[in-house]
């Protein structure tokens, strides 16, 4: 016999953990599935100097804290595939590879993945000087020679941020022009930390085993191979939600971000998202926490009115 949950939460970063949270507080019977171990990409940041309370915590550590204030209130955790979603009005089939499960509500926290240069020492040294995230590790840089990778609106906007904080920005994109919006060109060139490389290609980014030294790129103009030292490398080549399962239930935008109100409310009732996967200006851990509160509040009202 299938079991029942008043709400399956899909995705066990900082979002879907305190909308667990919130919703399991409210003695509703709750579900967090996610494909890997809880905290998301929490788990990949060494230090997190921005979450109010905690001067510096490491992001392991967070995700242990987070996880143990879901599950204090009865909720359960289990790993799981989610392939689909099944909406019949008063209550959803979530499908996984281990078979259906029954709820009345879902949260959707899948959260967001970068996308990768794919070069040797990305991987390796992720966390030690490789970051996609200048609003979370740009302080981590403060008077120290950075590289900004890509040419778009984030990797320009984050550029100018990074000026505040680093010695030098120096931005290397494929192209000989940048494709970010008029008004952040301007101000990037006008800047006197930024320089630009053009026309280039990452090769790899090199370090001593400990952190990042320096990245080796291509001038893709006369193929010779060339050197530029850097304390840290921000990759800005795209950004993309993990939507993919739930492209058939019309809750998602053109980039396939799903859209939600401000309650956290997607056009389907009795399905949320929170986190990084919402159409949204700002993805932090914050930000996701601050949804999580919201959605497992509305989806503790959205029970009550089906019951009653």
């Amino acid at each position: 016999m299938t079991k029942k949950y008043d709400v399956v939460v899909i995705g066990a970063g900082p979002g879907g953990l305190t909308a667990a949270l919130y919703a399991s507080r409210s003695n509703l019977s709750v579900l967090i599935l996610d494909r890997g171990i809880y905290g998301g990409q929490m788990n990949n940041t060494a230090d997190v100097e921005n979450y109010p309370g905690f001067e510096n915590v490491k992001g392991p550590e967070l995700s242990e804290k987070m996880y143990a204030s879901a599950i204090k209130f009865g909720a359960e955790y289990g790993y799981g595939n989610v392939s689909g979603i099944t909406d019949h009005g008063d209550h959803k089939t979530i499908h996984t590879d281990d078979g259906d499960i029954e709820a009345l509500s879902v949260v959707i926290a899948t959260g967001a993945q970068h996308k990768h240069l794919g070069v040797p020492g990305e991987e390796e040294y992720s966390g030690m000087g490789v970051s996609y995230c200048a609003v979370c590790d740009g302080a981590f840089f403060r008077d120290k020679d950075v590289i900004v990778v890509g040419g778009g609106d984030s990797a320009v906007e984050e550029g100018i941020y990074l000026t505040q904080l680093a010695k030098s920005v120096t931005l290397i994109h494929r192209r000989s022009e940048l494709k970010a919006q008029q008004i952040l060109q301007e101000r990037a060139f006008k800047n006197d930390k930024m320089n630009f490389i053009w026309d280039a290609q990452v090769e790899t980014i090199d370090g001593d085993g400990q952190k990042v030294t320096s990245v080796t790129y291509k001038d893709k103009n006369t193929g010779e191979q060339k050197k530029v030292e850097a304390s840290g490398v921000f990759i800005y080549v795209g950004i993309y939600p993990i939507t993919e399962p739930f492209k058939d239930l019309g809750i998602l935008n053109d980039n396939g971000w799903i859209q939600t109100d401000e309650l956290m409310k997607t056009k389907v009732p009795g399905i949320f998202a929170v986190g990084d996967v919402r159409e949204k200006a700002l993805r932090q851990i914050t930000t996701a926490v601050g949804d999580g509160g919201n959605a497992g509040q509305q989806v503790y009202d959205y029970i009550q009115e089906l019951k009653h």
